[in-house]
């Protein structure tokens, strides 16, 4: 087959016939001025979705995230997270090298969550041979695994009495609320701050939002510019993520359906296990350990997947179709044949 399934990452989305319309006539302006009509919409849009005071138009998720750790944190303050999360391990170290914000990693429960115990322990005391804590990062999802709205509340009381901030890396937080059947408020109304990536499964080209108090964003912007974050017209990546938010979100219910399908399918296959299966993520290991013969297989035959020889992962999204499940589910049975 001519098309190319890619699988490695919900990254990979592109930006629909509708959407790339929906930007050529988009209204711009200079936002650095804060000009920019369609980055005003986008940013009082998730502002009001999320039921927060301000919103601020990154470029990134990892950009989203740094501006939350810049605005909560002073140099030699601290901030709590997972080992494996996205803000520890796949940012570069960026609040370090740039903030000089101390992380403390442990690790995750294999829900997802952070034992508040666990967090309780780490949380260091009033002492100037250590860092201050003041920060406690979640992420939603983790591994597609959904955090259940008791624990966000749990980990909302928690941090409050401990004098806690509560940041969450909400790249796929779109998926948790398709998942859970809930409003994103409730979601959002447990966190002093919240990044929300729209270029992942919603199919933006581009684009995260940080939402918060308007202090707190008033900061973010701050940093942002200093960063090289602003940018001029820009309203043609923010009216790609609005067009997102009004059309697509319905879409993930089916990248649910098609990991679930996958996951079902290839659990048949003797050779395989099934590690896990959250949301639009399948996480397989390949008993007899043939990855790397398995991978290229996959690619000859037009699939990417990525991944290592403990797990690969496998990545659902808009572009994804159920026929093309159905594809994938026969090249891996064909491979397994041989």
């Amino acid at each position: 087959m001519n098309k190319i399934i890619e699988l490695r990452s919900d990254t990979f989305t592109m930006p629909s016939v509708q959407m790339k319309e929906y930007m050529f006539n988009a209204q711009v302006g200079d936002d650095v001025y804060g000009e920019d009509p369609s980055v005003n919409a986008l940013e009082d849009k998730m502002a009001k979705l999320t039921n927060k005071e301000a919103a601020l138009f990154t470029i990134s998720g990892t950009q989203a995230n740094l501006l939350a750790m810049l605005s909560h944190c002073q140099r030699g303050e601290e901030y709590i997270c997972g080992q494996d999360s996205h803000i520890f391990k796949y940012e570069g170290g960026g609040s370090s090298v740039l903030g000089g914000i101390s992380p403390q990693p442990i690790e995750f429960e294999k829900d997802g969550t952070l034992d508040l115990n666990k967090v309780h322990k780490k949380i260091k005391p009033d002492d100037f041979h250590f860092a201050m804590t003041k920060l406690l990062c979640l992420e939603n999802t983790h591994d597609g695994k959904v955090l259940p709205l008791s624990y966000l509340q749990e980990a909302r009381k928690f941090t409050q009495e401990k004098n806690l901030l509560l940041h969450l890396d909400g790249a796929r937080v779109f998926n948790a609320v398709v998942d859970l059947g809930i409003d994103i408020k409730d979601i959002s109304v447990c966190f002093d701050s919240m990044s929300i990536c729209i270029s992942k499964g919603l199919g933006a080209p581009v684009g995260s939002v940080l939402v918060g108090s308007k202090e707190f964003i008033n900061k973010a912007r701050r940093y942002r510019k200093m960063l090289g974050g602003g940018l001029r017209q820009s309203g043609y990546l923010a009216a790609a993520c609005s067009y997102a938010i009004d059309n697509n979100m319905k879409d993930l219910e089916r990248d649910h359906a098609n990991a679930k399908k996958l996951a079902l399918e290839l659990s048949k296959i003797d050779e395989i296990r099934i590690l896990s299966n959250d949301t639009n993520m399948v996480f397989i290991e390949v008993l007899d350990k043939k990855v790397d013969i398995l991978i290229n297989y996959l690619k000859n035959k037009g699939i990417n997947i990525s991944g290592t020889y403990e797990e690969l992962r496998l990545v659902t999204h808009r572009d994804v179709s159920s026929e093309d499940i159905d594809y994938v589910i026969k090249t891996f049975k064909e491979f397994f044949k041989k």
